[in-house]
């Protein structure tokens, strides 16, 4: 993008930003950044002060003023002796190439692509088309970690600084969960480049030990995102709010939602009144139906792309990341959410959470009922395809 006066602008750190609380929970703090406005500033902030290590890890990085200067940011670090290590996934950052790494390659910083999908890459496998990183990961120095739904591109800056003012929700920690999000960050690294992972890199646990935690896609553990979400909602005995940008969940899920509502939880879903990819909408709005017969609230936010993958139940638990409650999230891509087990901060996020639905609009069952046939069609069709997309 060129560096016209319409270019899109990443704002510096000020000091709203700086006063965005933080909550001490165990041996970790954490704090939830909305939009690019918040996190993005606060992510560069991080970068601009490693001393010794930057590990990026991100589904979608854009050609853009976002991407540019996150990248330039990483070539600074590079160029001051900063070990940096990046990895792109090759579909969410199709733009991106060996060329536009450049300023982070030739300062000494390396970049990995995860499952090419050119044929010409020798390291290409048709198998491997189908499997993204859908990760969204910054570690630095051991001490500062982000996780959640952003990533690193323009449409996620505000409308009146030249974006899409996409909503969506970042969590940032500082503490020993970090490690976690450190030791996935080298388990996709050695499988991409072979590189033995440094010596301080700690094994993830099957279990987690302190009341912030890492949760992860395709491990039949513990550590299970699937399974968390279904063990959460069972258990829940007064409310379960989900805000989900391609929310069509599983049997499973979808049946430990209808349990709930049984039993009197209250449970709310937020999704987007329009989404980035349409077949996926259709898909989302073909469960519409059954959901709100079985009493699941839906509420869709308009005028912006909701985007967030978060879920608080209880005003106990809380977990915030890239997993989207989808079977492409569950079977194919590599996910990452954090899960924090603290009161203060559920009702903190759902706070937010309720400013949000202040701007949504409830679905109502009689007046979904009333769509025509031809949309019912596009809805059941894109729901068959789902595990395709």
């Amino acid at each position: 993008m060129g560096s016209s006066s319409h270019a899109p602008v990443v704002p510096d750190m000020n000091a709203a930003s700086q006063r965005i609380p933080w909550f001490q929970v165990g041996t970790d703090r954490v704090r939830l950044l909305r939009d690019g406005e918040q996190a993005f500033p606060a992510m560069l902030d991080a970068i601009a002060s490693a001393q010794h290590e930057v590990l990026l890890e991100m589904y979608c990085i854009g050609t853009d003023t976002v991407g540019e200067r996150f990248r330039n940011a990483l070539a600074q670090r590079a160029r001051a002796g900063i070990k940096v290590r990046v990895i792109h996934d090759a579909v969410g950052s199709i733009g991106v190439t060996a060329g536009w790494w450049r300023p982070v390659t030739d300062a000494g910083g390396i970049v990995a692509e995860y499952h090419s999908v050119s044929p010409l890459n020798p390291r290409f496998r048709i198998e491997r088309v189908e499997r993204r990183d859908h990760r969204k990961l910054l570690v630095v120095d051991r001490l500062q970690g982000f996780t959640g739904g952003i990533n690193l591109a323009a449409q996620w800056l505000p409308i009146g600084q030249g974006g899409e003012g996409w909503r969506d929700d970042m969590v940032e920690v500082r503490g020993d969960v970090t490690e976690e999000l450190r030791t996935l960050f080298y388990r996709t690294w050695r499988k991409l480049t072979r590189d033995a992972p440094p010596l301080d890199v700690h094994r993830l646990s099957r279990r987690r030990k302190r009341p912030v935690w890492v949760l992860v896609s395709q491990w039949r553990t513990y550590r299970s995102m699937h399974r968390e979400y279904v063990l959460r909602i069972g258990h829940a005995r007064e409310r379960i709010d989900i805000a989900n940008s391609y929310f069509v969940p599983d049997r499973r899920v979808r049946a430990a939602l209808f349990r709930a509502v049984r039993k009197g939880v209250h449970v709310r879903v937020l999704v987007p009144d329009k989404s980035d990819v349409p077949v996926v909408q259709f898909a989302v709005e073909a469960l519409f139906e059954v959901l709100l017969r079985h009493g699941v609230e839906i509420w869709a936010l308009p005028g912006t792309m909701l985007h967030a993958k978060t879920a608080i139940i209880d005003d106990e638990f809380t977990t915030i990341g890239s997993y989207n409650l989808d079977e492409r999230s569950w079977r194919k891509n590599l996910e990452v959410n954090l899960a924090v087990e603290d009161r203060d901060f559920a009702r903190h996020v759902r706070s937010w959470y309720e400013r949000d639905l202040a701007s949504a609009t409830p679905i109502e069952l009689s007046s979904w009922r009333q769509r025509s046939f031809g949309r019912r069609a596009l809805e059941w069709a894109a729901f068959a395809m789902r595990r395709l997309w």
